[in-house]
């Protein structure tokens, strides 16, 4: 699996060079999709959306110069038929998931039956994740409970052994400060990785690396 889990994007030179390496061309020589299906169960989720694809919300994302780049919305996949949207997500370079619901997403992406296409999908495109896209890789998630899911739904996939903890640090969000975080991680039974907006991790093969020009930290249980 080739995958950039980050928490606002890309957000510095180091992990936008760690993208085209995961490509292996330059981004505007590559095709993107973009999945804002998270966004939706939180407040003024639409909006925002549109927000994240024009580049006026975070830090650059859909706006890097991609030589294409398509909406890909999970909720409709289940209403068009797969010849219709197989190929086009075959033909991606990336897949930019973006933030939002943990649940939420990782019901859709159950749902939609591209959950079951990572695994092999993956070994040829790039999954890059911002916050909650990046959360639902790994075997924890969260939920904002702006939707209508049953409480036992998934809130991840589970692909990678350990938890990402995005925004680390990040002003105004009191659930993320080192100590509320570390304090989390410290009672999950999977190494947690702690992550601020300067960083993300780069998996391939299963070998996670982190990169970073910021502040990070792992905690082992």
């Amino acid at each position: 699996m080739k995958l950039l889990l980050t928490s606002a994007g890309i957000s510095n030179a180091s992990i936008a060079a760690a993208l085209v390496e995961l490509l292996g061309k330059p981004v505007a020589q590559s095709r993107a999709l973009f999945i804002p299906t998270a966004i939706y169960p939180i407040e003024n989720g639409p909006d925002l959306s549109r927000e994240v694809i024009r580049g006026a919300l975070g830090d650059p994302f859909c706006e890097l110069g991609w030589r294409s780049l398509g909406v890909l919305e999970l909720t409709a996949l289940p209403t068009i038929k797969r010849e219709r949207w197989l190929p086009m997500i075959e033909g991606a370079d990336a897949l930019l998931v973006g933030g939002g619901d943990c649940q939420y997403l990782t019901y859709w992406m159950q749902q939609s039956g591209l959950a079951a296409l990572l695994p092999s999908l993956l070994e040829k495109t790039v999954y890059v994740g911002l916050s909650a896209g990046s959360m639902i890789m790994t075997r924890w998630g969260t939920s904002y409970h702006g939707h209508c899911l049953p409480p036992e739904t998934d809130k991840s996939l589970g692909l990678l052994d350990c938890a990402l903890h995005p925004h680390l640090d990040y002003p105004g969000f009191a659930d993320n400060t080192s100590a509320a975080l570390e304090l989390l991680a410290a009672g999950l039974p999977m190494p947690s990785y702690l992550i601020d907006d300067q960083s993300a991790l780069k998996v391939r093969d299963g070998r996670v690396e982190v990169v970073s020009e910021g502040k990070w930290k792992l905690i082992t249980p």
